[in-house]
């Protein structure tokens, strides 16, 4: 197939386009920086003054939505949260444009989406049929974001939105800063402990992302979690545990509200997701559960 990826050179989206193209398929990757082209990989300017993407694409099998300033990156401030918004915004309407521009149309349009758009919640159990939707930042973003990439379906295009857990990998993603305090000696229960944490790994991304573009069935909501969240004093434990390192030194919550700011939230609450949709639908996890998952990251 010939699949075209915006958000290419993230850290999803590298890892995306590796396992694309080892599987045989020509990628197009949209990049605002002009690049040439290297074996399957092509790459077409976009969102820049007389860029005219849909020119150079020509057709597409499939459309890939990764694009999206990331919301590891700094503190939310008001600037920083307002770029976190209109990025996702911009380039899912410019993808919309380039759609239907193209003669001969996508089958299904891949748009990535997170689980925070559920409310954070010890108590509740969080499917795709879930109708809660938070109220706070990221919930907003990201059921905005949702709306705006549904609008595809009016090109009677199938979309799929890909909600991601806590994205585990070795070069980027939470993991390498959730392990450092153990790393240093210092790691222990962060916050009450008691958050939900609904990680994935990294291979368990990008496999369903592959598995949403073939599976003509798939639509709609998508968690993209593993099957066996924790909580996170059990997550920081089993890192500890992997690590051969104590579990021992607490971060209060306000210790973690003073250095990350609102951003806190994204240690300090979490929600149970369960991927119902994909295990209904026959996807096979690499990583289930954690520790093996970490062992393959970590060591």
């Amino acid at each position: 197939m010939k699949i075209v990826i915006a958000g290419g050179s993230g850290f999803i989206g590298q890892k995306v386009t590796e396992l694309l193209v080892a599987q045989g398929h020509s990628v197009v990757i949209l990049s605002r920086k002009e690049r040439d082209p290297s074996g399957n990989i092509e790459y077409v300017r976009w969102l820049e003054k007389g860029s005219t993407p849909e020119k150079e694409i020509g057709y597409a099998d499939a459309f890939i939505n990764l694009a999206g300033v990331s919301i590891n990156d700094g503190r939310w401030s008001k600037d920083h949260q307002k770029q976190i918004y209109e990025s996702r915004m911009t380039a899912t309407e410019e993808l919309l444009r380039i759609i239907s521009m193209l003669p001969e149309k996508p089958a299904v349009l891949v748009n990535a989406s997170a689980i925070g758009i559920y409310p954070a919640s010890t108590e509740n159990v969080y499917t795709e049929n879930s109708l809660e939707t938070a109220t706070d930042f990221l919930g907003k973003t990201v059921h905005d974001w949702e709306i705006k990439a549904k609008q595809v379906e009016d090109q009677s295009i199938r979309a799929v939105f890909m909600r991601f857990g806590v994205v585990l990998g070795k070069e980027g993603g939470a993991l390498p800063l959730m392990a450092l305090p153990y790393r240093l000696f210092v790691g222990g229960k962060v916050g009450s402990g008691q958050q939900w944490v609904s990680w994935v790994h990294v291979t368990d991304v990008v496999r369903s992302i592959h598995f949403a573009i073939c599976n003509d069935k798939l639509s709609g909501p998508v968690n993209v979690t593993a099957p066996s969240p924790l909580q996170m004093n059990d997550f920081g434990k089993t890192i500890g545990t992997v690590l051969q390192r104590p579990h021992w030194m607490p971060v209060p919550s306000f210790a973690m509200k003073m250095v990350l700011g609102q951003k806190s939230a994204l240690v300090l609450e979490g929600q149970h997701v369960v991927p119902r949709v994909l295990q209904e639908s026959g996807f096979e996890f690499k990583f289930p559960t954690l520790r093996p998952a970490l062992e393959d990251l970590l060591l």
